[in-house]
């Protein structure tokens, strides 16, 4: 399943660069990007998920985009938009718990239902059981995360690590999460 679409005409990129960018900096700050963002309900787009994006598409660390970085951001949210889509079955604009499941397991995760669940918890920002896009996104990122950082002490590839306190603070607070 290819969640991949194409990529825009630059005039038609930055047509809308510069609708987002409202202060006519020439660049998006995480504040102009949430408000251009939709997560489908209306609601502002969650702010975490959006300091999480700009911080892996600001390739000068100003914590705002420039054009050059852009279309890789417009490409990256609408690659999430067609997996979200697709992991929807019922077209609720939000993920339960089963599409969850089956959206970690297509991307190679084996989770327990146990950590499953946790993960709904901790991503449901309203208490429904359920995940929108934006914090899916940032549920998809964190894991992601994680995982990669786990797997450096997990040379043998056996899911076991062992390290000590200060190697688990440094690795947890090293993170872009």
């Amino acid at each position: 399943m290819s969640f991949q679409s194409p990529m825009p005409s630059q005039d038609f990129l930055m047509n809308v660069f510069r609708s987002v960018d409202t202060d006519r900096s020439g660049f998006i700050s995480a504040d102009e990007l949430q408000r251009a963002l939709s997560n489908g309900t209306w609601s502002p787009f969650n702010p975490e998920t959006v300091r999480l994006m700009i911080g892996m598409f600001d390739r000068h660390n100003k914590g705002q985009i420039s054009f050059e970085d852009f279309g890789a951001l417009w490409k990256y949210v609408t690659d999430w938009q067609n997996c979200f889509r697709s992991f929807d079955k019922d077209n609720s604009g939000n993920i339960d718990r089963e599409e969850l499941k089956t959206a970690l397991v297509s991307f190679g995760y084996r989770l327990s239902d146990h950590l499953i669940n946790v993960m709904v918890r901790k991503f449901d920002r309203h208490g429904h059981g359920t995940i929108l896009f934006d914090d899916f996104i940032q549920a998809c990122i964190v894991l992601y995360t994680l995982t990669a950082a786990f797997r450096q002490y997990d040379t043998d590839q056996d899911g076991y690590i062992t390290i000590h306190y200060e190697q688990f603070l440094s690795m947890v607070f090293s993170l872009k999460i």
